[in-house]
């Protein structure tokens, strides 16, 4: 890797300002001090920046559960962002969402700064299914079952949805207007869409899981934590 990306990515200061302090001596490699910021690096060589060994940034992997009211964006200039309950990580702002909610959808939210593995979770190729809780405005019907099943043309697409699966959860009233619903795709409000689709509406939604990654019990709303090493590798 090259000397300025490896301080930059490491320390979270600007490629220009590493350049400089690079030019002006405070950078050594194995005890020397270099002036080329391209310099290629090795594994096992020892960089300092104003005498304080840094060394290349490992990738970070997080899931966190998303309260109602906050956007999966980097910044918003009228709500709350989820990098916004992540303030207290180092470098937070380069971390990327994996999966995005709507404004008043809950649950699951991974984040990485891991460019390969957050393709994993969310390209279209590798069909990472999702996992939600919806709960409808009205009772959920055999007919939607099977909409769901077969594929659903949604307004403005080309193409329906892939196959996927709605089982409506057992209530104690007779009418069931509780449902989990697994997708195996990320179109655009798409659970809402589908059921708008089924002459429904979707009043409350939940994302409970990704792929194998389920959403932690013990996260409180806006809570977060480290995902596991076997949650990490189940994302291929």
């Amino acid at each position: 890797m090259r000397l300025d990306k490896l301080l930059s990515n490491s320390t979270g200061i600007s490629r220009s300002e590493i350049k400089k302090a690079i030019r002006q001596g405070d950078v050594s490699v194995d005890g020397v001090k270099v002036k080329n910021a391209s310099m290629q690096l090795s594994s096992e060589q020892r960089v300092t920046l104003f005498g304080q060994e840094v060394s290349e940034a490992k990738p970070r992997y997080y899931m966190l559960n998303k309260p109602e009211g906050y956007v999966c964006a980097n910044r918003d200039r009228e709500h709350p962002t989820v990098l916004d309950l992540m303030i207290d990580e180092p470098l937070y702002e380069k971390l990327n969402i994996a999966g995005r909610l709507d404004i008043d959808t809950t649950g699951l939210v991974l984040l990485t700064d891991d460019g390969k593995w957050l393709h994993n979770v969310t390209s279209p190729k590798h069909h990472c299914h999702k996992r939600y809780i919806a709960q409808t405005a009205e009772p959920i019907e055999n007919s939607s079952i099977d909409a769901f099943r077969t594929g659903i043309m949604l307004k403005d697409e080309l193409k329906p949805t892939l196959p996927a699966t709605l089982t409506p959860l057992k209530s104690p009233e007779e009418s069931v207007n509780v449902a989990e619903i697994i997708i195996s795709e990320g179109r655009y409000h798409q659970v809402k869409r589908m059921f708008g689709a089924t002459n429904n509406r979707v009043i409350a939604l939940h994302r409970a899981a990704i792929g194998d990654i389920s959403l932690d019990d013990n996260l409180a709303p806006g809570e977060y934590r480290p995902l596991t090493q076997t949650e990490i590798d189940s994302i291929q």
